[in-house]
């Protein structure tokens, strides 16, 4: 039998223990508000700033261009806007050693992306996720095939050996989340690996053994966010089955975002404020590319049922120059009802935590 850590020097990733698979926390972060099984197979839940973070920008693509030029930078300094404050990522790329002791740097993709989405359903489900509050960390124990075949159903099937790729990527790659004051970087609020924790137990080869017992530490805002009720139920499954990363990523903001989603009220997204806080369009050396990249992804979420109307209008300047784009968003009937649902669901959470404290007290 072979165990293997991610992270030798993290001395305090210790195995979670029998309690903390059961805890107020947990069964908040697991209890959603649907009719039926079927329906909660669908939902998950959406983390406030940390899905606000653009932790996943650089593809696959662009990270094997940088190596090719050899220009595959050390750090990676990410501006973006949550809730009206300037925040910087500044992540540090995992470094990894493959079969040839060829060492290569990754940042965390889409790959990675939705390895971590079905680690956090995985860990809404009963018995999976654990919270321990004596030493604030929380995380899921899983098995490389129920990944697999969660990822599979989702539409997203990787191989085992992908998936240990991914997990190892996560393990290694570091962000820090930094304040800025003036348009300068202020003072770091949190800084960690992706998954502080990670380690496994098997009978043979990691990256070929199904029935692996992985355990893996979220990111010390998962902990936060699980503990203080800062995630909203939503349509996961709707989110899987989106074909590109940025009509996933639209998908996760609106369900954080339009809460008040009814037929008659409306969202607005503009061009620059999805550019700047995704990521996701800056590698278009052309402003008209970067505009129709989003375009094809509310799209997206319009034939997915997400959106019912999406309204784009022109922002010009002087001599009718494009400075920018709004779009104006009608949300569908699945999702305004979806929106009521994540509502009512947040406030009896809120009420049944505010009353088992009272009751503690």
């Amino acid at each position: 039998m072979t165990t293997k850590a991610a992270d030798k020097k993290d001395k305090s990733f210790l195995p979670p223990n029998e309690a903390d698979f059961q805890s107020k926390q947990l069964d908040l972060f697991r209890y959603f508000l649907c009719g039926s099984d079927d329906e909660r197979d669908r939902l998950s839940n959406t983390l406030d700033l940390w899905d606000s973070v653009p932790r996943y920008s650089v593809s696959r693509q662009a990270m094997e261009k940088m190596r090719k030029a050899s220009a595959f930078p050390q750090l990676m300094n990410i501006p973006f806007h949550y809730r009206g404050r300037e925040l910087k990522a500044i992540i540090q790329p995992a470094w990894i050693q493959d079969k040839d002791d060829n060492v290569i740097g990754y940042y965390p993709s889409a790959n990675e992306e939705l390895i971590e989405d079905a680690l956090l359903k995985i860990a809404a489900e009963q018995d999976r996720g654990y919270f321990d509050k004596t030493n604030y960390r929380s995380g899921v124990v899983f098995t490389l095939y129920m990944l697999r075949e969660e990822l599979k159903k989702r539409g997203h099937a990787r191989s085992y050996q992908q998936i240990v790729l991914s997990l190892n990527i996560l393990a290694r790659s570091t962000i820090e989340i930094r304040t800025m004051v003036d348009g300068k970087g202020g003072e770091g609020f949190a800084i960690s690996a992706y998954i502080s924790g990670l380690s496994a137990v098997s009978r043979g080869i990691l990256a070929d053994d199904p029935q692996a017992k992985w355990i893996v530490q979220f990111h010390p805002l998962v902990t936060q966010a699980i503990d203080a009720l800062k995630y909203r139920q939503f349509n996961y499954a709707q989110m899987m089955s989106h074909c590109t990363q940025l009509a996933r990523w639209l998908h996760k903001q609106l369900s954080l975002k339009f809460t008040f989603a009814s037929l008659m009220t409306s969202f607005e997204m503009r061009f620059s404020t999805v550019k700047r806080d995704s990521a996701l369009l800056d590698s278009y050396k052309q402003q008209r590319q970067a505009i129709a990249k989003l375009d094809a992804a509310f799209g997206e979420l319009e034939t997915s049922g997400v959106l019912m109307t999406v309204k784009k209008y022109e922002i010009r300047g002087s001599r009718d120059k494009l400075e920018d784009v709004t779009y104006t968003l009608t949300a569908s009937r699945e999702f305004i009802t979806q929106m009521k649902a994540a509502n009512k669901r947040q406030s009896l959470a809120v009420e049944k935590s505010t009353a088992d404290g009272d009751h503690q007290k």
